[in-house]
């Protein structure tokens, strides 16, 4: 059951990098819960809940404050219902022109074929430092 879990996973930064937003919520359950690191630029709506929320409080705040804004993720640990994706965020903050390339971590939970949970870690204090928050 797991093997689909990381599968689906991975479909979803595959779509992500594709800019296909329709497959990336598609993975997603409806009522998702996605919350940013402590920190981060985008936490201020922690924990965001339903697709409109993500949506408009990270997705399209992504597609319009960076130049190439990538997740790329290295390596998928497949926890069963739980999957964790290490890699890089990638990109250059428009404000600024200043690019990031820092750490991250997510951790996804899945439920009956959908992500329905996702936290993120990564370097706030380089995204800080790139967006001109410190």
């Amino acid at each position: 059951m797991s093997n689909r879990n990381v599968d689906l996973i991975h479909g979803i930064y595959e779509a992500f990098g594709k800019g296909d937003m329709q497959a990336v919520l598609g993975a997603m359950s409806q009522d998702m819960e996605w919350s940013e690191a402590e920190n981060f630029p985008y936490a201020d709506g922690n924990p965001y809940r339903g697709h409109e929320a993500i949506l408009g409080g990270v997705f399209a705040r992504l597609g319009g404050e960076w130049d190439g804004f990538a997740a790329v993720p290295e390596e998928f640990l497949d926890a069963g219902d739980t999957i964790v994706v290490l890699g890089r965020y990638k990109g250059s903050f428009k404000a600024t022109g200043r690019p990031i390339d820092a750490q991250m971590a997510h951790v996804w939970r899945v439920r009956d074929g959908k992500a329905v949970r996702f936290h993120q870690y990564t370097d706030t204090l380089q995204s800080a430092q790139v967006t001109g928050a410190g």
